[in-house]
């Protein structure tokens, strides 16, 4: 179906007025976050997606899922373009500090024009719940503190609160070359190096902390018996349903999800190993 404005403001949440001003650029983006979670459970079992806005709308609003970044900020760009903002997509590259160039293209974020510039980037688990001028320094949001720095080849670096992963990404304020992003985004998903084809992610934002599924670890800044120590999830039931009661997400298809989650956990931590 074609996507739908107030279907998707329906799914975050969102009851303001749709007019293209800072207010309203604020709470569709806090919405967003707080409502749709990052996850890559299609990826990671080898099913393939694309950037189809049509699909990408149909799998988050309708089906109730969440996405990784190309998916989540994929929709929230078309979102605010509907609204009329001035929205222009830039890519990314997570990563880059370690691993250069070639990191370009892994990670979609967008850039809005609202008098100042401002970044608006749905698609990290744990980040901003609102968008940011770009401007170079340090900066706090709620307490805790960023960093953007214009490095020598005009791109900028946005670094990270402290423990959070990733740490930071960069980016050239530039329109997205969409031929690299389309081709980075399969890659991705083909590689089978690749870190969203090895490893189950799911990441979420609260009003007041953090949550995360990664492989057989469930953390969760706002559950005490949980904690951001972490739980390690003991069965294929207890992983399905923290899927599905922590994040909201209901896939319609686990098949496999459980095996390959354990045989992940024992490379990583050793055969029968009980702890993460």
């Amino acid at each position: 179906m074609k996507p739908d404005l107030n279907m998707y403001f329906e799914r975050i949440g969102f009851k303001g007025e749709a007019i293209p001003v800072l207010e309203t650029l604020k709470a569709v983006h806090r919405a967003h976050v707080l409502a749709i979670p990052y996850e890559n459970i299609d990826v990671y079992l080898e099913r393939l997606v694309d950037q189809d806005i049509n699909r990408i709308f149909r799998k988050i609003v309708i089906e109730g899922r969440g996405g990784w970044c190309y998916e989540v900020n994929g929709l929230l760009g078309w979102a605010l373009r509907e609204v009329g903002f001035d929205v222009t997509r830039c890519m990314g590259g997570v990563f880059r500090s370690e691993r250069g160039d070639e990191a370009f293209g892994n990670h979609l974020i967008h850039i809005v024009e609202l008098g100042d510039t401002y970044i608006a980037d749905v698609g990290i688990g744990d980040f901003i719940k609102e968008p940011v001028v770009l401007k170079e320094g340090a900066f706090v949001v709620e307490g805790k503190a960023y960093r953007l720095e214009r490095l020598a080849d005009d791109s900028w670096r946005f670094h990270n609160i402290a423990g959070a992963m990733p740490p930071n990404f960069d980016f050239f304020y530039a329109a997205a070359d969409e031929d690299q992003l389309s081709d980075t985004c399969s890659t991705l998903q083909s590689d089978p190096e690749s870190m969203f084809r090895q490893n189950l992610i799911c990441q979420q934002m609260t009003a007041t902390g953090f949550k995360a599924l990664v492989g057989r670890v469930f953390k969760n800044s706002d559950d005490e018996a949980v904690g951001l120590e972490g739980h390690l999830i003991a069965s294929e039931d207890e992983l399905h349903k923290v899927i599905r009661q922590s994040f909201g997400i209901t896939p319609p298809n686990l098949v496999g999800l459980w095996g390959k989650v354990c045989a992940r956990h024992e490379v990583l931590f050793g055969e029968g190993s009980g702890n993460a």
